[in-house]
């Protein structure tokens, strides 16, 4: 709505841009792809948030999210969130569906956590952060700077191939990818109509969290 009042139409190639990333990095991006827009990053930051927040409350959990979680809990698996958004948006998106967040037992990684330093996704740091919260040993940067052939490189990378990534944006799944984890894109059907045929290097595509069969990744089958 704030693009359309100045001639421009937020579309999804536009959100699949912005999406998974920093607040302010993804504004920036947008302000670069629209430099006509006579308002300045905070004034358009601003009014974002007041029309988010009027809305955070309607957000429901996609299909097989809570199956998931709920089934992972059970089976004591450990799992964090990571994710682009400021602290702030996560409390406001999230309250309301206790049922879904509370077996992640406050773990839980912010594009704002001061130890992040500005490297949100598509850098790799908030999912490396992620496990190290779970207590796995990681490493920082890269998988690509991490040195295979001494025992402490390849014990990093075996560590974080363990690691398993579900996104639906293209930028987190780049930051997976260089945390060296596997991973699973879940996208929007109009995200992936963008590029029907791009895999964007995830290690398997679905349309829905319903057709995720954990066996598949190492983790324990569903009861039915």
């Amino acid at each position: 709505a704030i693009l359309e009042r100045y001639g421009h139409e937020f579309t999804w190639e536009i959100k699949s841009s912005m999406m998974g990333k920093p607040e302010r990095a993804a504004v920036e991006w947008l302000f670069n792809r629209f430099p006509d827009i006579p308002l300045s990053i905070d004034d358009y930051i601003s009014e974002r948030r007041a029309r988010q927040d009027a809305l955070w409350h309607t957000c429901q959990p996609l299909p097989g999210v809570l199956k998931l979680v709920n089934h992972l809990a059970k089976h004591k698996i450990p799992m964090a969130v990571a994710t682009g958004s400021l602290k702030r948006n996560y409390d406001l998106k999230t309250e309301h569906l206790p049922e879904l967040f509370a077996p992640f037992e406050g773990k839980v990684i912010c594009g704002d956590d001061a130890r992040l330093k500005d490297r949100g996704k598509p850098r790799p740091d908030v999912f490396l952060l992620a496990a190290e919260m779970l207590g796995r040993k990681v490493g920082t940067g890269d998988v690509s700077s991490l040195d295979g052939s001494g025992e402490e490189g390849k014990a990093l990378i075996e560590e974080r191939a363990r690691g398993l990534v579900l996104e639906d944006s293209t930028s987190g799944l780049e930051a997976g990818r260089r945390a060296g984890m596997k991973t699973i894109w879940v996208p929007d059907a109009k995200l992936r109509a963008l590029a029907p045929n791009e895999t964007y290097g995830a290690d398997c595509i679905l349309e829905s969290l319903e057709q995720l069969k954990p066996e598949e990744w190492g983790l324990p089958p569903y009861d039915s």
